[in-house]
């Protein structure tokens, strides 16, 4: 089945962007995905997982407020007092926080206020930006970890807000704007590529900005492997199921059969029952059988790795086949906001975008990781248990945000974040 696609969007060169630029762009980039809500959608929590959107407006700028204004401008007010605990998400240094869960009851303070709130930080946060200058080694690292930590909420934002919508029997679209208009491709047949096994070096290198999880670099031990050369599709995924895939327990890890019992899973998120459609940020749209099955729990992608007598890739597989790549591909920027075919092209495919690509490994620090001191330390070393790594980006990561060494992470039940499959195999 053919479908639009777009040319592969590079990422746009920002190495002499001033940060007060890149910073106002960034924050900006958060407003317009809310641009098509209405009032009423951003309160609401679909689940324990998710956040409303005025939450995650409003935790950005807690971060900012929290991190940056507070211990470094001269003089500073916070906007108002008990926004520290509404809107602290996890970290236990800072102080008290509201329950997760409960995100969606609190309809104070309103959108309004939230907005005010933004425009306050950022104001500030400007004045700070010129007091600092681009040259000060302490600041500029809090404020890119800041700028990072929004673009992580911006992908959340449109996976919430998705979640939020399917939820309405209307199943309204997030956006009616047409899809842009581009080449119409397909998926040629899955190839697997060899590569070579020995010892090599994964992880960030220091030249530009990681999170600390992505650190520090090491070497590991890789023995010889295949990659299929794109992700899994919709077509290829339905054919496991309609070979029992769901109903047959030689193919699942023991938690993941206990999970697609105990949750009744019989097909991918969003899929309707008919198995002809899917749920999009557009609206119900035709399942397209050439496109990457998408919204898939690590069990689900497990399961259908040994349904194909393969198995999913290791991290440091994925991030050895992909670092010599430029970061290209169906990208938040294409505004496709849903994985697209692969097309035939030679080569490996999709490395960057459209769906993350679950990894064999479990989230883990590093050799000679040490996290952060302090209440920054709690960003990502206290989820190194119980989660697994994926990587790759999506079709609603931002273009800037994503690279070969980028760790994303999620239990293995999770399914509403835009997360598909790549084969693997050992030679």
């Amino acid at each position: 089945m053919a479908a639009v696609y777009p040319a592969a969007t590079p990422v746009p060169d920002r190495s002499h962007e001033p940060l007060a630029c890149r910073y106002t762009r960034i924050r900006e980039a958060s407003l317009a995905i809310c641009s098509p809500l209405e009032v009423e959608d951003y309160v609401v929590q679909s689940m324990p997982d998710a956040s409303p959107a005025k939450w995650h407006l409003a935790h950005t700028s807690w971060f900012f407020e929290q991190f940056l204004l507070r211990p470094l401008l001269n003089g500073y007010q916070p906007f108002q007092a008990g926004f520290e605990v509404l809107f602290n998400s996890y970290y236990q240094a800072v102080g008290p926080m509201h329950l997760r869960p409960e995100r969606g009851l609190l309809t104070r303070p309103t959108v309004k206020e939230v907005f005010a709130y933004r425009q306050y930080v950022d104001e500030h946060m400007l004045k700070l930006l010129d007091a600092r200058g681009e040259d000060d080694e302490h600041f500029e690292p809090l404020l890119e970890l800041g700028m990072n930590h929004e673009q992580q909420h911006q992908e959340l934002m449109f996976t919430d807000i998705k979640h939020l919508l399917s939820k309405n029997p209307l199943l309204p679209a997030y956006t009616r704007k047409p899809q842009p208009a581009t080449e119409v491709r397909t998926s040629g047949p899955l190839q697997f590529l060899t590569f070579e096994g020995g010892v090599r070096e994964i992880g960030a290198t220091g030249k530009h900005f990681c999170f600390d999880n992505e650190t520090p670099r090491h070497r590991t031990l890789v023995e010889p492997y295949a990659l299929g050369d794109r992700l899994v599709t919709n077509g290829e995924y339905l054919e496991f199921m309609r070979d029992g895939g769901y109903r047959r327990a030689e193919f699942w890890l023991s938690d993941g059969w206990s999970t697609v019992n105990q949750e009744g899973w019989v097909r991918p998120f969003y899929w309707t029952p008919a198995l002809d459609a899917e749920f999009t940020l557009r609206g119900l749209q035709p399942l397209d059988m050439a496109a990457p099955v998408c919204h898939l729990s690590y069990y689900e992608a497990d399961a259908f790795a040994r349904w194909a007598n393969a198995r999913l890739p290791t991290e440091a597989e994925w991030e050895l086949a992909a670092e010599s790549l430029p970061v290209k591909g169906n990208l938040l920027k294409s505004d496709m906001l849903k994985p697209l075919p692969a097309g035939d092209q030679p080569g490996l495919k999709q490395m960057f975008g459209d769906v993350w690509e679950w990894t064999a490994s479990p989230y883990v620090a590093y050799p000679g990781y040490r996290a952060v001191k302090g209440a920054l330390g709690e960003y990502n070393g206290k989820f190194m248990c119980s989660q697994l790594v994926l990587r790759g980006g999506s079709c609603v990561t931002p273009a800037d945000h994503v690279r070969a060494s980028y760790r994303n992470f999620f239990y293995p039940q999770s399914r509403w974040q835009f997360m598909g499959v790549r084969l693997a195999r050992d030679l």
